[in-house]
This record gives C-alpha cells, structure tokens and sequence, in this order.
C-alpha cells in the first residue's frame, strides 16, 4: 500500500463500465449466463464514485443534498424519460393488449424508479421466459439505485460537524445487515429485486473509496481480481448464484481501487481506447440494448442467432451513440441545458408517458381493434375493461363445490391454470350440458375432498408426476380406473410475431415450434401414463413439431401461449368432440370420448 496524492478521470473505470454492459447484453441475447452479474458490476462502480464525491463533501462541510440530487437527474432522468418514451410509442403499435398494458405499468413503474417492486409483484423469476419481450423488464435496477440514492445521501446531510465521525461506523453497520439479509433471505425474487439486499453491493463500493481515499493496491491484485470475473462470467454457471454474486461484486469493487501503476495487463485491457469509448456510452447502451432486443423479438425475429444479433448490436450502439451526443451530453451540461430547462422539460415527459401510461392501463391495453382475441377497442362495456382471458379461465374457481346433480356425469378436475383450461375443454365440448364439473385447487385445503372423490364418476388431474400420485392414492383412498392425467400445452414464447404479419396470406395459418422445455414435459408425462394421459399438444402437432397458433376461424388458440382463449377451447373442444380414442361412461349411461393421442 502507498499514498496517493490525487486522483482524476480513471480510464480504467469506463473499461470496467464496458465489461459490465457488455456482459448484460450479451446475456440478454441469450448467450453468456453469467451476464446478468454485470448489474453487480454497476453496482459497486456507482457506490464507489457517488461516496468517493460525497465523502469528500461531507468532509469540507460542503455537501447539499439539492446538488446531490441535480447532479443525479442530470446524469439519468433524461435518457431514461426519453427512452421510456420510444418504448411507449413503438409499443402502442406494435403490442397486443396484454403486453401493452404491462408495458403501461412498467413506463409507470420507471417514471417512479420502482420497475423492481413491479417485477417483484408480476413476474417474480428474472429468468422468466416470458421477460425477454418485456422492453423495460432492464429498469429494475434503476429502481435499486435510485431507491439507494434516496436513503444513501441522508447519511451524509444528517452527520454533519462533529457527528461525521460516524458516517463510517454506520456504512459498515448498514452494509453488514444488508449482506445478513441477503445471504439469510428464502424468497430468492426479492432478495434479487429489493433495495434492503442489494444495499451493501452499492455500499462496498462505498466504503472501498473511503478507505482508499489516501491509498493504492498493487496492480496484480487488481489483475487477479479481473481474472475472478470473466472466469465467473464464462464458467459461473457451475456455481450457486450467492457465491458468484459475491465473487463479482468483491472482484468490482477492488479493480476500482486505485492502482500504484499505469503499467501492466490490468491497464492495457481496461484503458484500451475501445474499452473506454464503450465505458463512457455505456447508459446509452444499457437503456437501449432491451428496448432493442424485446421488439426485436416481438415482431422481426423468432429468435436470436449470432448473425441478426451482430446486426442487433449494431443498432443498439448507433442508437446509443446519438442518445450520448444529443441527450446525455447536453443535459449533463449546466451552460447548454440550465436547470430550469431541465426540470421543466423532465417533469412535461414525465407527465406525458404517465398519463398516457395510466390511460392504457384503464383500457386493459385496447387500443385497437383485435378481433383474433376478440376484444374491440369501440366496446366500452366493463368486460373490456378487465382481462376477460383471465376471467374465463378463473371462472373455473366458481364450481369448488360439491356434487348435487344426480343426473349428471361426475367430473372432478384437480390441479393448477391448466385445469381450469381443462375444464373449460369439457365445458364447450358437446358433453358439456350432461357434465356436473367440481374444481380445486389444493386438495388438502378441500375438506369435503374425500366426499368428491368418491362421488366422482372421472378424476382428471394435471401434470402429476406418478410417484407423486400414488402417495395421493394412499391418502385419500382414490380409485385409480377413474383417473386420468392431463397434459401441458404450448403455443410458442409470445404471439406478438404472429400479430405484427397481418399482411401475410397465409397469416392465419401460422405455426410455431414448442417450446423444448414444453415438449420435454409432455413427453415425460406421456411416458409415466401410457394411455392414461390426455395429450393436448399431441391433438395439434405436426410432423415438424409445430402447432397452430389460430383456430380454423383465425382467433388466437392461447392469449399467452399457455393458456387457452374461449376460442382456443372451442377448438380443442371440437377436437375432443370428433374423437373416438376411449370412452369414460357415467352413472347415468351417458359417455365422454377423450383424445389421448
């Protein structure tokens, strides 16, 4: 260690800036698993320059936390509202209701840097699928680190004159019960999205710059700490998810000490005239790259290869090169953009996309005309306004009941969504009127469960695992002839490609291939059952492993691609009408014909 007697722009910190977006992209792309720590990465860099400026403030009794907070608004609010903006506008063309009107939520959710506690609530899993389409599913760390920035400065206002001989002891308490939380936390979705787990990332970036105010670390250190994470990066996925992020975040924060040298290894990879140049758009980049990659994939590509995904980055980065010259740049700039312009222009954008944002919420997303979902943008009833798709799968939840008719064949449907899809098969088949169907959910919140198995005639179940069925039989005592395992379907990772070829001839007949996880399920399943199991993806697939994503009357099969429309169950319906596999007769000598290839 050595003293350091001052320190200026560090190229080195913009090369380190371009590693994390960098790996982010690529991740997102859908080819670098580890990628997804570069936020870790960004992390620790802002902690570390937001304390290593306002320490030092704090110090000389010349912190304001007015200045703190226009620095921040100047060096985010605009490329964030700007770009929030075009991800709006491009949305309300493009979309399909229900991914607009989660993108309504989300512009909301941005505009208030609270797109974690959105995701937290909606989707949960990061690595949901289903995340890839999102174009603003990538602010949720905006929302970390503005919530940081809300609690960080409050330290440095409040511990003022005599009393900032405690910033350091708290830094140390705050960022130790943070890590407590984070490694002791057993929701792994909001240890990943909330602030209180996240807080000691930012904060070790903090506390490195304090006590490297006055000192250096010698490069090799610093050498094996870049070691660490692109070793993480390209083969963490043989790790637990804790220890990497630790690793990352613990590696950052020592490649952003001060080095003793502008020598070396360390020097030549992160001060590269490339590296930098990255570094310094690298907002730019990050509040592009998922705009770019969502609607990419929602209405040009079905995927992404190394080929159109070269072409993609080429488009992000010249997307962020004009936002770094034309928005950041002029906006950091208190002689070009004062203040007042600032806040006024911010605070109309903001206005803009909430209200707009907050409108297409109120419409459920209807903005249009979609006749293949059937929902018409003139029709003002309340059924519009509420998620009718939604609403005919959970009106399943209304027949948790008991058996009353006698005259009708007993059907009893046991299991998740896809029972309630199930279900509604069964009801639009024309079986439907000689059907009394009960439903639940959890049969061990059912306490008249025994009563309802042994009354019904047939058990549907869905996706039960064997092993996991005969525990089930020995506890309730269920006749396994009447039981029969209903299998997952899967229409794709989201219609909005199939939606935006409205043009094509042969629009209607579209196809698409499962889902490989999908078709893995139902495969297994089919091999536990034998011909005990109703093959809904067998009823519609091709020889080339496609199934249709439109009903022979051009309404979409699944609004989601798992679950079914009314239209999507009229047609299995039909299907299940014209079919003649095996025949589940009821008490009343009624039958039910079930598809099971």
């Amino acid at each position: 260690m050595g003293a350091i007697k001052a320190e200026h722009y560090r190229k080195d910190i913009d090369g380190l800036r371009a590693i994390a977006v960098l790996s982010v992209i690529i991740f997102h792309m859908g080819f670098l698993p580890g990628g997804y720590l570069g936020v870790d990465i960004f992390f620790a860099i802002s902690g570390y320059l937001i304390t290593k400026i306002v320490y030092n403030e704090a110090l000389e009794d010349r912190f304001s936390i007015v200045n703190f907070y226009m620095r921040r608004t100047r060096r985010i609010i605009p490329l964030v509202l700007f770009t929030t903006f075009i991800a709006l506008v491009t949305g309300i063309f493009v979309m399909l209701p229900d991914d607009l009107e989660n993108l309504s939520q989300s512009v909301i959710a941005t505009n208030l840097f609270a797109n974690n506690i959105l995701l937290l609530k909606t989707s949960g899993d990061y690595w949901d699928i289903f995340n890839d389409y999102k174009p603003l599913m990538h602010t949720w760390s905006l929302g970390v680190e503005e919530q940081f920035y809300l609690v960080y400065p409050l330290i440095f206002l409040l511990f003022t004159g005599k009393r900032k001989k405690w910033i350091l002891p708290l830094l140390i308490i705050l960022t130790c019960i943070s890590l407590f939380l984070f490694l002791t936390a057993t929701n792994t979705s909001a240890r990943f999205y909330l602030i209180q787990y996240r807080f000691f990332e930012l904060a070790l970036g903090g506390l490195g710059a304090i006590f490297f105010r006055d000192r250096v670390i010698d490069n090799r250190y610093k050498a094996g700490f870049l070691f660490i994470i692109l070793a993480v990066f390209l083969f963490g996925v043989y790790l637990p998810p804790v220890p990497k992020l630790l690793l990352v975040v613990v590696s950052s924060v020592g490649l952003l000490l001060p080095g003793n040298t502008s020598d070396g290894f360390i020097n030549a990879f992160l001060e590269n005239k490339y590296m930098v140049w990255i570094g310094k758009i690298s907002f730019s980049l990050y509040m592009w790259h998922q705009i770019v990659l969502a609607y990419s994939r929602y209405f040009v590509v079905e995927g992404i290869t190394l080929v159109n995904g070269s072409l993609l980055f080429v488009i992000i980065l010249t997307l962020s090169v004009l936002s770094y010259h034309f928005i950041e740049q002029p906006f950091r700039d208190k002689v070009r953009v004062s203040s007042r312009l600032l806040l006024s222009m911010s605070a109309v954008v903001l206005l803009l996309t909430s209200v707009s944002s907050l409108f297409i919420f109120m419409r459920a997303g209807i903005v249009r005309d979609v006749p293949e979902l059937g929902l018409y943008a003139s029709n003002t009833s309340a059924a519009v306004q509420t998620h009718v798709h939604q609403a005919y799968n959970s009106r399943i939840y209304d027949l948790d009941k008991q058996f009353t008719d006698n005259k009708k064949i007993k059907v009893m449907v046991i299991g998740n969504s896809y029972a309630r899809d199930w279900s509604n098969i069964l009801l639009e088949s024309k079986y439907g009127q000689d059907l009394e169907i009960c439903y639940t959910y959890d049969m061990r919140k059912c306490k008249t469960i025994n009563d309802r198995l042994a009354k019904a005639d047939v058990i549907f179940f869905t996706e039960m695992r064997i092993d996991t069925f005969r525990s089930l039989t020995h506890r309730y005592n269920i006749d396994t002839t009447k039981v029969w395992i209903v299998g997952n379907k899967n229409f794709g990772a989201n219609n909005g490609i199939f939606y935006n070829r409205r043009g094509d001839n042969n629009y209607c007949a579209q196809r698409v291939n499962i889902r490989q996880l999908a078709l893995k399920i139902n495969e297994d399943f089919k091999a536990q059952w034998g011909n005990r199991y109703i093959d809904l993806i067998g009823m519609v697939i091709d020889g080339k492993g496609k199934v249709p994503v439109f009903t022979d009357s051009c309404k979409f099969i699944s609004q989601d691609t798992r679950h079914l429309t009314r239209a999507g169950a009229i047609y299995y319906a039909r299907l299940l009408d014209n079919s003649r596999s095996f025949t589940l007769a009821g008490r009343q000598s009624r039958a039910l014909s079930v598809n099971t290839r």
